[in-house]
């Protein structure tokens, strides 16, 4: 059975010697979640959910980021979660189409202040979590994402595996904490074509329920174990042909947390491929918004489906919009937080800009989703001058991990505006030693 196999690998993971290799890497996405989560804190809707469940905080062992206040493990998981996917900075695993750090960072971290766990333990529940869910998701793309978005999904088996893994579960536990949570597993993509706060509300339900399932099979929950494959289980009822072959593929043996892309843009990652081959261009020929006569983006389908919107009021939309994002990237040379301020929105060059943009689906690119995520840009200049690049991956992306170097840096741009330098620099060294001590020490607060 299924479960069973992942249970086996969870334990086994719970005091296996792990390559270097991947110490490093689940430092790097702990980071990485690190400087998403900061800068999400401070604004809805974590900010909500803070208020919406007073009674939640200021007891229980889990400290909340930013404000120090402790919380209860279920609500710090679920704020953490909403805080760490508002700012679209979070990282992705590409051939799922999915951000396992929201979600299981957020419970892992959770459970380990609840229960005091090391640092160490802490990454095992962080590695246990991407392995088993990164795999999951693949084993029911790319059918699952027509309808559900798979960090609200899978995240909760990412959350759950998590948590599993820090309380130590047992072999039982752990099949029963995986078993339950999957029939909570929701999320459904029409939260991307709106403003709303939905979305980061997918990130901080997979992590809550993920947490309650771990802590609750702890204690004696039972969960039905064939709830993946079973025949009217999620597979059949959240996705076509499901292949779960892949959901146990290479486990133990290749770990999928040394591929993981780094957002190098504060957007949507079906914008990235686009931004990077305006960027190059733009580089390359130093051109200025007044020489580009027209731009003609060629992406996979659901690019230009979730990010085809031709015009922006607000900071939400801005972020899934390829027009806009494009566009301020060939106006302003980057797309960071600074792109959605009110001024930078309302910015005249880049709306000017947005009416010449012209987005296409390319079949065969979208043949080629959801393990590559490419775009051919192409520009027309005023001079009459044709320009064309192909951008075949996202900077982030495997292919083109980003350097320890940059991680810092994206680290210090997001987190410096909340702690300040000194205090960011404080936890950025933490966060690289993380093994080295206690979860609950981290300092994440002000």
């Amino acid at each position: 059975m299924l479960l069973e196999k992942l249970a086996d690998y969870a334990i086994h993971e719970q005091t296996s010697r792990l390559p270097d290799e991947v110490w490093h890497h689940a430092k790097r996405c702990v980071i990485d979640w690190s400087a998403a989560l900061l800068p999400g804190m401070e604004c809805a809707p974590a900010t909500v959910l803070m208020n919406a469940l007073a009674d939640e905080l200021d007891h229980g062992r889990a400290l909340l980021p930013v404000y120090g206040r402790s919380a209860c493990t279920r609500a710090a998981a679920l704020i953490m979660g909403a805080g760490s996917h508002t700012v679209e900075f979070d990282d992705i695993y590409r051939a799922g189409g999915y951000h396992p750090g929201s979600p299981t960072i957020s419970a892992a971290l959770a459970a380990a202040q609840s229960v005091d766990a090391s640092g160490e333990t802490f990454l095992r529940g962080v590695i246990v979590g991407y392995e088993i869910s990164t795999r999951v998701c693949e084993a029911v793309m790319p059918s699952h994402y027509v309808y559900w978005h798979t960090t609200a999904t899978i995240g909760c088996i990412g959350a759950a595996a998590a948590a599993a893994t820090v309380l130590k579960c047992d072999r039982e536990q752990f099949i029963n904490a995986i078993a339950s949570v999957v029939t909570h597993m929701a999320g459904l993509q029409q939260a991307f074509r709106s403003e709303s706060m939905t979305k980061p509300m997918h990130a901080a339900h997979a992590a809550d329920v993920g947490v309650m399932c771990a802590l609750a099979a702890k204690n004696g929950l039972t969960g039905t174990p064939d709830m993946l494959e079973g025949e009217i289980g999620f597979g059949v009822a959240m996705s076509k042909n499901a292949d779960w072959s892949r959901a146990t593929a290479g486990l133990g043996e290749k770990y999928n947390i040394t591929e993981i892309t780094f957002k190098n843009h504060g957007s949507c990652g079906h914008t990235f491929a686009s931004i990077d081959g305006a960027l190059v261009l733009k580089q390359k020929y130093n051109l200025t918004p007044e020489q580009i006569a027209s731009v003609r983006l060629e992406t996979y389908g659901q690019a230009t489906e979730i990010c085809g919107r031709d015009t922006v009021s607000s900071a939400f939309e801005g972020r899934f919009s390829l027009r806009f994002t494009v566009a301020s990237a060939l106006v302003h040379g980057s797309v960071r937080l600074n792109a959605y301020t009110p001024e930078r929105l309302n910015d005249a060059k880049v709306r000017d800009l947005m009416t010449r943009i012209e987005l296409v689906e390319d079949p065969a690119l979208t043949a080629g989703y959801p393990k590559q995520r490419a775009s051919r840009v192409k520009m027309t200049l005023t001079d009459g001058r044709q320009l064309e690049f192909f951008q075949p991956y996202r900077k982030g992306d495997p292919e083109q991990l980003l350097t320890d170097e940059e991680v810092d840096a994206k680290f210090m741009e997001l987190a410096t505006p909340v702690l300040g330098e000194a205090k960011a620099r404080t936890l950025l060294a933490a966060l690289w030693a993380t093994e080295k001590g206690k979860a609950a020490a981290l300092p994440f607060a002000k």
